[in-house]
């Protein structure tokens, strides 16, 4: 069947399951290699229902028909366009109030901050439709939803200078606890799914363990074993156990006032002088797999959808290629994903690659700009590309990316997935040293005396004019001296001399 026809019939699939917001999971075979992607559920399967017979029926016929292409529909959550999400996570409020002094003047903070609080509501148009729908599917609170609004304000790409990251804001090693990969070509610390899965998972566990919520995001917070000292010196000292009254780290002590502070507005925004915008209860992405190697850049450009926007929904990505073998889920707009796909397919028939990228092995007297001199890039380009910070440079052994040519064909092997960069600082060949400017000195006589350029005194002082005046003072780097070579001399034979004067 030619591929339009075939797209066809999956769009008509798709209608029938009710409309643009329905998402599919793939069945491809192993052997594939069919660059025709197909739509995977936007919410676990557990909470999906069993196609209708006459749906099943038609992806029964085209299973049997092209087993290559086929796939599994699931519809998506049913949407209940009579309310906002807004309104839903209302409805799901269970946590008690915290009536505290901090948690008001959390709230009146907050509240005197419209324009920064409409800027994380309108991030989370994004992201909060699924977040609350996995939050519902396991009876959790409601409240857990507005909790990336004080970790990361909504940013999955936020890092902390603790090297938190994501939406849900994981240290590496808790992260790695809950099964967040982090790799050289992903960190699903910042994946939109996985974090939430992990996050989700983590503060049930502490629900569990302290049978209280507000103890559970303070230990999310600070760790469960600060929170459990504090309890158990309580304990002892027969003292409550509550949250509000246990002696926390500073920044845990305004931690969950935040949190209900947000929840304060978001209950009754009129009451604060707040309009909230307006965010539909329905997904906002549906979910693509992809099993063959693609550009960030031409992954966007086949969704017609800026740069920037697909990077806000597939933050995980460390590099400018998606590796086919991780079969990664790519996130897009529910309106964008037949878009996609149609695209794929016709720039697929073209013979063009979708992946302009493939490894290298670094070798010992390798250098970026030895590299990117061979591979026709500039170093600049090599470094933003593999994250290669200045002053910095590749130790051997290790992999980063360089440009494919027409002799690379083939798509990254997976075990390629287990890849590593190790960096090194450079030795510099200089030191920096600051003169200061006499009476009659010039640009080029300093640059002389040194044995440097007057252009780099220039560039490196910002001189916009280069006529010196004295007492000024300059930063130059100067080459550095060689270190003198210590070789030890055979002692030469004792002689007699003439004893010197003291």
């Amino acid at each position: 069947m030619p591929k339009d026809t075939m797209l066809g019939r999956l769009a008509f699939v798709l209608l029938l399951a009710g409309g643009t917001a329905t998402a599919v999971e793939p069945e491809i075979g192993a052997d594939s290699h069919s660059l025709a992607s197909v739509l995977a559920p936007a919410a676990t399967s557990s909470r999906l229902s069993p196609p209708s017979d006459p749906l099943s029926t038609l992806l029964q016929k085209l299973e049997s028909e092209h087993p290559a292409d086929s796939a599994r529909l699931q519809p998506l959550p049913a949407a209940d366009p009579s309310i906002d999400l807004w309104q839903r996570i209302r409805r799901g409020f269970a946590m008690p109030d915290l009536e505290t002094r901090a948690a008001a003047n959390a709230t009146r903070w907050y509240a005197s901050q419209p324009d920064y609080l409409g800027r994380m509501a309108g991030r989370a148009n994004r992201y909060l439709f699924h977040i609350v729908e996995e939050i519902e599917r396991r009876g959790m609170p409601t409240e857990l939803a507005l909790l990336p609004f004080v970790e990361s304000a909504m940013q999955p790409e936020a890092e902390s200078h603790a090297k938190a990251a994501g939406l849900w804001q994981f240290i590496p090693s808790t992260g790695r606890l809950y099964q967040l990969q982090q790799n050289l070509w992903r960190d699903e610390r910042r994946d939109v799914l996985e974090s939430t899965r992990a996050a989700l998972d983590y503060l049930q566990k502490l629900f569990d363990d302290f049978g209280d919520w507000h103890l559970a995001l303070a230990a999310y917070n600070c760790g469960e074993g600060c929170v459990g000292r504090a309890v158990e010196r309580a304990r002892a000292r027969r003292q409550p156990v509550e949250y509000a009254r246990l002696p926390l780290p500073r920044e845990t002590q305004g931690y969950v006032p935040k949190l209900q502070a947000i929840k304060n507005i978001v209950r009754d925004p009129g009451a604060y002088g707040i309009e909230l915008p307006l965010i539909r209860n329905e997904p906002y992405f549906a979910i693509v797999r992809k099993t063959r190697d693609i550009d960030i850049e031409t992954a966007a450009r086949l969704a017609e959808m800026p740069l920037d926007e697909f990077r806000a929904l597939n933050p995980s990505f460390n590099r400018p290629l998606i590796v086919g073998a991780e079969q990664a889920n790519l996130l897009l707009p529910a309106d964008r994903a037949e878009i996609f796909l149609a695209n794929l397919a016709a720039y697929e028939s073209t013979g063009q690659p979708l992946a302009s990228w493939t490894t290298y092995t670094v070798q010992s007297n390798d250098t970026v700009e030895n590299i990117a001199a061979r591979v026709g890039v500039s170093a600049q380009h090599l470094r933003e590309a593999n994250r290669i910070p200045p002053r910095h440079r590749l130790a051997a052994g290790s992999t980063i990316l360089i440009p494919r040519d027409e002799t690379m064909s083939e798509d990254i092997a997976p075990v390629q997935l287990a890849a590593a960069l190790s960096l090194l600082p450079e030795v510099s060949s200089q030191r920096l040293i600051t003169y200061r400017v006499r009476r009659g000195d010039t640009l080029a006589e300093i640059a002389r005396r040194y044995g440097v350029s007057a252009d780099d005194i220039a560039e490196a002082n910002r001189l916009r004019n280069r006529n010196l005046f004295a007492g000024q003072r300059l930063t130059i780097a100067v080459p550095q001296a060689p270190a003198a070579r210590r070789t030890l001399a055979p002692r030469p034979a004792a002689q007699k001399t003439a004893a010197r004067p003291r």
